[in-house]
């Protein structure tokens, strides 16, 4: 490993490598503030450019594009309340809690060592374990696939403060819309209402941006001015305090972990990961009581899970030929139109491609890391400026992100409706996280519970007689298990303070 690490920064470290390094990661950081834009938008703009370069600059720029973007989708999570990508929209949670608090540029600094630490872990287990990770993700069928979208529905009822019972019923909501559009297996249209924009289902952008953002921006119409840092951003005042550091590090550990596991599971990606960290950490954490209140772990867990799995999520693209996700498969795409063919053999065939690509990885995270760390003072300075200016550009920004997606009006109409329906229930305290992980969740799970039942012809055993699979579910049992438990002891303690109180 150590011999091919060093072919990789060999190769990484010449200046031609290094340059689209850096101008990728740059663009990246970039898009990702904006919010709704996306890695996905800049890499199908930016590929023809990558045609008159070398195959190793190309695939360099163009993933330093996907995990810069993952970086600065955070800033507008933390200050605006804006998930800059879908990845980073539970850091709204309690990043802009800490913001609201005085402490955005800690939470930027925070986010930014975070990123850091699960991007170079991710890397580390990418140079280390790639072949066994890859075998590993080929154990996964469907139904373990399906068991582990289970595992996270139940999960995403804890995503928030509140009842439990809201949370679950925000998760049944998101999965019913997660079934509108074409059927995969018969073809057919449902739910749209002869509506065929609806085909390709509700726009996962545009729901984000409306139930996070332009909610907070109805929210906020008439409340006045709200309080801006008057006093120049120092790095002092930037910096974390111990208890903050102390609290936030094991989190990280967590979240890279997390991350590094469904990064290697082709078809899950940064969203599911961010999501599960961010449901353990509102489990486990000692914490736990202010989770959604400005509590640290629950911007550096999720943050860290994020970009480790941008980083792992590499493993079953270029080890098996399978992407993840759409930036997986554009990715791909470019990687054949230079002729490289991305499997097993590419580690043989192709070595110095690959361990340059791995070390480019760890050099963009440090190239973020140096240039983030500067840059917090700036991004802190937009609280500056009054809402009467920053609203209607925020919605802008909002507007033109929704559309350049699929360059649909309608996708923009659909914006209006969640901006709606966020401000709706956020009125009625309904947390807004779990629909949007059920609507990410929803069609995975769907699919594969389909895939299963056809494989084993109609038999529900096949979810028990496979060890992974079998496991899984008495994961999902023991949390549901304690979570009964919970509220039984919860109500008992009530009664009985109830009672010892009446005269």
């Amino acid at each position: 490993m150590i011999d091919n690490l060093l072919l990789g920064f060999q190769v990484a470290l010449s200046a031609e490598t290094l340059l689209y390094c850096f101008i990728g990661v740059s663009i990246g950081m970039f898009i990702g503030v904006l919010p709704g834009v996306g890695p996905l938008a800049a890499i199908s703009m930016l590929l023809p450019m990558t045609y008159y370069v070398s195959p190793t600059s190309a695939l360099v720029m163009l993933a330093g594009i996907y995990y810069g973007a993952q970086y600065g989708g955070s800033v507008a999570s933390i200050l605006l309340r804006l998930p800059g990508t879908a990845s980073s929209a539970v850091i709204c949670l309690d990043g802009y809690e800490m913001t609201k608090k005085g402490r955005a540029g800690a939470a930027l600094m925070l986010s930014a060592l975070a990123s850091f630490i699960g991007g170079s872990i991710g890397i580390l287990l990418m140079a280390a374990f790639s072949p066994t990770l890859s075998e590993m993700a080929l154990k996964f069928g469907s139904q373990e696939y399906f068991m582990l979208m289970a595992l996270g529905l139940v999960a995403a009822s804890t995503l928030s403060e509140g009842s439990a019972i809201r949370g679950l019923a925000m998760v049944v909501v998101g999965v019913v819309l997660g079934l509108v559009g074409i059927d995969l297996t018969s073809g057919a249209m449902r739910f749209t209402y002869g509506n065929f924009e609806l085909m390709d289902g509700v726009s996962l952008v545009a729901s984000a941006m409306g139930l996070f953002g332009l909610a907070e921006i109805l929210a906020n119409i008439g409340q006045g001015e709200r309080a801006t840092p008057s006093s120049k951003i120092t790095l002092r005042s930037m910096m974390p305090t111990r208890k903050e550091l102390r609290d936030s590090f094991p989190a990280i550990w967590r979240g890279s972990a997390i991350g590094s596991f469904f990064g290697a599971l082709p078809g899950t990606g940064s969203t599911i990961a961010s999501f599960f960290s961010y449901a353990t950490e509102n489990r486990i954490s000692r914490n736990r009581d202010t989770m959604g209140q400005g509590a640290v772990e629950g911007v550096a867990g999720p943050e860290a899970a994020n970009n480790s799995a941008a980083q792992t999520a590499f493993i079953p693209t270029l080890t098996l030929g399978v992407p993840g996700d759409a930036v997986m498969a554009l990715l791909l795409g470019a990687m054949m139109v230079h002729g490289v063919t991305p499997g097993p053999q590419m580690l043989t065939q192709s070595a110095d491609m690959f361990w340059g690509l791995v070390a480019s990885f760890w050099l963009g995270n440090l190239i973020l890391l140096v240039f983030n760390i500067p840059m917090i003072g700036l991004w802190v300075a937009m609280l500056r400026i009054p809402y009467r200016l920053l609203y209607p550009a925020i919605v802008v920004l909002i507007v033109i992100g929704t559309y350049s997606i699929r360059y649909s009006i309608f996708d923009v109409y659909q914006l209006l409706a969640f901006g709606v329906l966020g401000f709706v229930l956020r009125v009625l305290r309904f947390p807004t996280a779990p629909l949007v992980l059920g609507l990410v969740l929803g069609p995975l799970m769907e699919e594969n519970f389909r895939r299963s039942m056809m494989l084993s012809d109609g038999q529900f055993s096949t979810f028990v007689t496979r060890p992974i699979s079998c496991g899984l579910l008495i994961v999902i049992a023991a949390i549901l298990l304690a979570q009964m438990l919970l509220a039984v002891t919860a109500w008992r303690r009530a009664d009985s303070e109830k009672e010892t109180s009446t005269p």
